[in-house]
């Protein structure tokens, strides 16, 4: 598992993850967008087109940001897009019911550049339906940009740009950082608190609190709730070993 690099620069930790983009040429864009603002890491999850980092349209619209797509990654799942990851953020115009925190893009890019512990990444979804409620909820925080309330949808290359704007004026200290409050552990990984979850899931199910066949909605609610916390990952660990001792205990 790949763990968060210490104390490196935002423009090192953060990766841009677009997931099942159509079109090639607005991954090009997207390419562009965030190598003009200094930042390099692409990510992409199941491309419509296979070939998408080689397409025409794509090399047409980088415009010079062909370095971006060369060193760009395709990967099968969100959670493969994400690891190594102890910070991640959702783009979407649309609440969910069951969405992690809303932030606003200048609070979180200012986040970001506060704590060189974090390893973070913004996730954006498909032009033509955005992100599922599940790589929604994965997330620690949903981004809304402040747009026209009458005409909020931004092209996908438009929404990166902005994203990849606020975290440089971040990083070179242009925006409010977020304070560090008291002492703080390490900020815990996206796969610890997946496991977490699927541990917590099976203590719960064991003790008869949570029904397999009519979960209803206690696991979505249960992980915006942790989502509002930022989980470290000695808080993880006491976690999962509360749901171990439940297990654990006799006749379970």
């Amino acid at each position: 598992m790949n763990q968060p690099r210490s104390s490196s620069s935002l423009y090192q930790r953060l990766r841009f993850v677009l997931v099942e983009t159509s079109h090639p040429g607005n991954i090009g864009a997207a390419a562009r967008a965030i190598k003009t603002m200094g930042f390099s890491r692409l990510v992409l999850v199941k491309p419509r087109f296979a070939d998408a980092l080689e397409h025409e349209e794509a090399a047409a619209f980088a415009s010079g940001a062909g370095d971006v797509l060369a060193s760009a990654r395709i990967v099968d799942s969100l959670e493969e897009a994400l690891e190594g990851c102890n910070f991640t953020a959702a783009l979407s115009a649309r609440l969910r019911e069951f969405s992690p925190p809303v932030r606003a893009p200048i609070e979180l890019a200012g986040q970001f550049a506060a704590d060189p512990e974090l390893e973070c990444a913004l996730v954006f979804g498909s032009e033509r339906y955005g992100l599922p409620n599940d790589a929604v909820e994965r997330c620690n925080a949903l981004i809304q940009i402040p747009a026209n309330p009458a005409y909020s949808s931004l092209n996908l290359a438009q929404a990166v740009q902005v994203l990849a704007y606020e975290c440089r004026m971040a990083a070179e200290g242009q925006r409010p950082l977020t304070p560090a409050i008291g002492f703080k552990g390490q900020t815990a990984s996206h796969e610890q608190i997946e496991a977490m979850y699927r541990h917590l899931e099976e203590a719960l199910v064991a003790t008869g609190f949570l029904d397999p066949s009519n979960p209803k909605k206690l696991m979505p609610r249960l992980k915006r709730l942790f989502a509002r916390s930022g989980l470290e990952v000695e808080e993880v660990n006491i976690l999962r070993g509360i749901a171990r001792s439940i297990m654990d205990k006799p006749g379970r």
